[in-house]
């Protein structure tokens, strides 16, 4: 990704002081990961919306690709696109403007599908990190409802169903994670945990479709990805999963509502699913709301990020011990080195610039900082 013309700050010390690898967990939590076979088809579609729809003309979208010709103003979105923490946005300039002008609450969902997050979840964590130290508010929702039904956007078949025991067992372990990576309270940047079961289980069936329902096309949900790839391979697709995209939009509608939430963010196979909420709001509510992706998280080969040997990477010590988990960033591919401290990491930019140009062995030393950062 090029950095922005304008000079990247440099961020030091601030709102949470101790660096990332003084704060990983040793608890629990998780949502699902970025899929390594979900494309990036920024030539033919948006985000499973293909291209030129009139959602995804609605919505201003933006890709990275088209990010240099504005003048970042923003110190989040100028530190964000200088990590490559950015991939796509929904009307940048707008978004932009709004950061500059006050405190902007953005959120991330997760499913409590597991009692631990894995590193494929970490990005999302260190996005939601960065709003934070920059003077914004995070919202950590908890898909204490929707992880009922499971996100079929990066899966091939549906998610087996969790008991309510689980499902509550998690979330409170994916807090507690979390709490690692932001400051939980009142205070007006302070980040907050909200469950999307405190609306969703509420909402009657018949009021939800008149509510939502009306404004949702069945034509263009048939174009979405995750869609389209079931039905290409002919593979089952409930209709408790096709209404996921709907449940997830609803949920920007609900924190616009009761927090004054502004954007959404997400890795990029949930374009398509923050492009509906962004039009939701719009419709439901006549408010400018934002939508953010980072692009998919592989190594230079194209290997899925947070697996090795077919085995998730956990930030729970009990699941992937301390030492494996260094490891798997000393291991890193060469080209994946300068990339990773600037992703995961809050090193200075300006200092991670030399990197770029070591070679050989003393690129072990490069690899060696950034396992002793993140671990």
């Amino acid at each position: 990704m090029t950095p922005p013309p304008d000079p990247l700050p440099q961020v030091k010390g601030g709102l949470l002081g101790a660096p990332i690898r003084k704060r990983r967990e040793r608890g629990d939590a998780e949502k699902h990961s970025t899929p390594a076979g979900e494309s990036d088809r920024a030539s033919d579609s948006v985000g499973g919306c293909k291209a030129g729809s009139p959602l995804a003309q609605r919505s201003k979208v933006l890709f990275t690709s088209g990010m240099t010709d504005i003048q970042l103003q923003s110190e989040l979105l100028r530190e964000l696109h200088g990590r490559g923490l950015i991939y796509q946005t929904t009307d940048l300039a707008g978004l932009d403007a709004a950061l500059t002008s006050g405190v902007v609450t953005g959120y991330i969902g997760f499913e409590p599908t597991a009692n631990s997050l894995h590193i494929g979840h970490l990005v999302q964590l260190i996005r939601l990190r960065w709003l934070q130290k920059l003077g914004h508010r995070p919202i950590l929702l908890v898909g204490g409802a929707t992880g009922k039904i499971g996100d079929p956007s990066d899966k091939d078949e549906a998610r087996p169903f969790l008991t309510q025991e689980q499902l509550d067992s998690n979330k409170a372990a994916l807090k507690r994670q979390a709490g690692h990576f932001m400051n939980f309270g009142d205070g007006q940047t302070e980040a907050i945990l909200v469950d999307n079961a405190d609306w969703l289980d509420a909402i009657g069936y018949l009021d939800f479709l008149r509510q939502v329902g009306s404004h949702i096309s069945v034509n263009r949900m048939l174009t979405m990805d995750s869609v389209r790839r079931r039905l290409d391979r002919e593979q089952n697709l409930s209709f408790l999963e096709f209404n996921y995209s709907l449940l997830q939009g609803y949920d920007f509608v609900e924190l616009y509502g009761r927090y004054g939430c502004r954007l959404q963010m997400g890795g990029s196979e949930q374009w398509s699913n923050i492009l509906t909420g962004v039009d939701l709001v719009r419709r439901l509510k006549s408010a400018e709301v934002f939508g953010m992706t980072g692009t998919l998280l592989t190594t230079a080969s194209g290997a899925k990020m947070g697996k090795t040997a077919g085995n998730a990477v956990w930030l729970d010590a009990t699941k992937t011990p301390v030492f494996d988990f260094w490891q798997y960033w000393r291991n890193v591919e060469d080209s994946d080195v300068t990339r990773f401290l600037k992703i995961f990491t809050e090193l200075p930019l300006a200092e991670l610039q030399r990197w770029d140009s070591v070679q050989g062995a003393e690129l072990n030393e490069g690899k060696k900082l950034l396992a002793t950062e993140v671990t």
